[in-house]
Formats: structure tokens, sequence, C-alpha cells
């Protein structure tokens, strides 16, 4: 059965070739966020921040850092995507709007408080592990909106994290998941590569 969504898993890949003279504006660029925050996050934290590089100063520095790939460069926009190590404490305001729209009851809000307490206090690793997770689901909806709007994009995992962090003045808390290079393909890019047979991935419990 066809759906707009799966056509669009089916489509995706991972460009590599940009036209560097097809811009794309920061009105779009927001709009496209917009959506990336669209996706979940425990406790809907929301704990992510994405860092949209598009000056030519911008680009030169970023590339440095990703190993010299030209489509840093060449790409209209890449983002890199953060992941924040994630604090019960923010978990008031960031449920206000759900309980003032009536579909929480205020006195879940302590609840959700007290759980996040307990799973993140004292518990680097699992903040961390948080952390990517949400950048990493806000980098997805971020390709599919981009791929909505006739946009190509590449994730990419291939740059110096501390190099980054230092640049572009990331906090102690921010973790450089991963930067998205987004833009209008040129020719040359592969189609998506075959994927494994599900009955190598699935297993029924």
């Amino acid at each position: 059965m066809s759906h707009p969504l799966t056509d669009a898993l089916a489509a995706r890949n991972s460009a590599n070739f940009f036209d560097p003279g097809l811009p794309v504006d920061d009105d779009r660029i927001r709009a496209l966020i917009g959506w990336a925050t669209r996706a979940p996050t425990a406790f809907n934290l929301q704990n992510w921040r994405f860092i949209a590089v598009r000056s030519p100063e911008g680009k030169r520095s970023l590339r440095e850092l990703a190993w010299n790939q030209p489509k840093v460069s060449e790409a209209a926009v890449t983002f890199i995507v953060l992941g924040v190590l994630p604090q019960a404490a923010w978990l008031r305001d960031r449920l206000q709007p759900s309980v003032d729209a009536g579909f929480m009851p205020p006195g879940m809000v302590p609840a959700w408080e007290a759980a996040a307490s307990g799973l993140y206090a004292d518990a680097p690793a699992t903040q961390r592990d948080e952390a990517v997770r949400s950048a990493t689901f806000g980098a997805a909806a971020l390709m599919l909106a981009g791929q909505a709007e006739g946009l190509s994009a590449s994730p990419m995992t291939g740059f110096d994290a501390a190099g980054v962090s230092r640049a572009f003045g990331l906090r102690r808390d921010e973790v450089p998941v991963m930067l998205v290079a987004m833009g209008y393909a040129r020719e040359g890019n592969w189609p998506q590569k075959p994927r494994r047979p599900v009955s190598d991935v699935l297993e029924m419990a």
C-alpha cells in the first residue's frame, strides 16, 4: 500500500553531491527545524539544539573539522545536531503547555519530574544516551522534512566532535551527535543502497 511517508522512506538516499549555487533561505531553515522538533523525546524534554551553518566562514571552519568533506561547503546548509544532557528540572516548563492545552493533568507533572530525576541524577552515561537518542530522532525528522521540501540530505558522523565544540562555542552539556548536510542534489548521487532482508533483522517474540 502506497503512502507519501513510506514512499519517501523508499526513495530516501544519502547525497554526497550538492549544487552549491542553490541556497536555502533562513525562513525555510526555520520551518525545517520546526518540523524536526516534532520528533519524540523522553518526557517531552526536547533536549536538542540545531546550528544551521550556511555562511561561507562557518562552512570553511566546519569543513576543516569534517575531514575536508566537500559536501559540507557545497550543501546549502549543514546542520550541527546537538543533544543536550537532560535535567529533570526542565520538565515543569516543558510540560506546562500540555497542561494548558487540557490533555495533561497537572498532578502528573510532579510524577514525571520524580521519574526523570530518578533516571538521570548522577547517571552521566544515561544522560548522554538520552542526548544522543533525542538528537538522532530530531535529525531523522529533519531529513524527512527536507525531502518533503525537495531537498536532499546526508547524515555525517565523520567529524572532530571536540573541535566542533570549541569552534562553535558549545556548552558543556551539549553533545554534537551528527552533521546533516542539506541542499539541492546534483548529478552523480547514488540511489538508496539495497537493504538486508527483514528476515535477517527481525525476531518475533
